[in-house]
């Protein structure tokens, strides 16, 4: 996927970097009838305390349906078209059904324009069709992964992710995630298959922070610029390096802290976790004797 580089009339545009998108889309209008308007809450909950910092602003968006269930088996759909999504770093593809139906779903790399798609137990292995995981043989490159049976795609969503069905335990299956971590999922839960696109995003160099801000990001204090009463990095006499590795305000370990809930029910699934740093050797547990 083509990587656009701009003359360079500004340091902006010296460094920044965006994807090509009139190499890859077909379509830059949306499905008016698969959009709602969308309002952002900035960051702050229900009481309008911000519990997200460093969130506001930003271009309005439009929220595009996106079918992560997939539960219309049997029916035949097209690809009608590829389209760009502000709300997430993946392409969208568009398709169409039989019936006329329209649906949103997430472009893996490879889908093109005319490109046929079904879903349901009897559906070809082929890319952007979506099958039980006790339907796709392993070895098979997935993404678009349910946790629970009928719940809609939660796991490998972003650009350039792949997921891999390792093997088959009875009503399970062991599949390796983006991460590394290894863990089982229901037979029963379904997937899609091929790599999702885009696969550049990471490439993708931002240039200046306006980019940033257009995205609903913005601006942070440096910690050891506050005072001491503001954040564990702050005061000190003149400058300082804040005298502890970097924590979050609330005292959350920045290199990598171990935020899971010991003993969560879905711990007896993961077979091995993800790679972890210095910082985050899980914490022992001594049985009482």
């Amino acid at each position: 996927m083509p990587i656009k580089q701009y003359k360079p009339t500004s340091p902006g545009r010296r460094h920044g970097s965006v994807i090509d998108y009139k190499a890859v889309l077909t379509k830059f209008e949306p499905e008016k009838s698969l959009t709602v308007g969308m309002r952002r809450a900035s960051g702050r909950n229900h009481h309008g305390v911000i519990t997200a910092k460093h969130r506001g602003g930003g271009n309005k968006r439009l929220y595009r349906l996106i079918d992560f269930k997939r539960q219309k088996d049997g029916v035949e759909a097209s690809v009608t078209a590829v389209e760009y999504d502000p709300n997430r770093t993946v392409f969208i593809a568009l398709i169409q059904y039989t019936d006329g139906e329209k649906a949103y779903i997430l472009c893996p790399n490879g889908l093109k324009v005319g490109d046929k798609v079904m879903s349901g137990p009897t559906a070809p292995f082929e890319v952007g069709c979506s099958l039980p995981l006790a339907n796709i043989p392993t070895g098979v490159d997935i993404h678009n992964v349910e946790m629970n049976p009928g719940q809609g795609g939660k796991l490998v969503r972003s650009a350039g992710m792949v997921a891999k069905l390792t093997s088959k335990e009875g009503d399970y299956v062991v599949i390796t995630l983006p991460s590394g971590e290894i863990r089982r999922v229901r037979s029963a839960c379904r997937a899609t298959i091929g790599q999702l696109g885009n696969l550049d995003h990471i490439n993708e160099s931002v240039g200046k922070a306006g980019r940033n801000r257009h995205r609903g990001i913005r601006p942070h204090t440096r910690a050891k610029a506050m005072n001491p009463i503001d954040h564990p990095l702050g005061g000190g006499e003149g400058r300082s390096n804040g005298g502890r590795h970097p924590v979050s305000k609330t005292g959350v370990p920045a290199k990598g802290g171990i935020t899971r809930k010991p003993g969560k029910h879905s711990e007896k699934y993961i077979l091995r976790r993800r790679k972890m740093g210095k910082f985050q050797q899980r914490p022992q547990t001594v049985k009482a004797s």
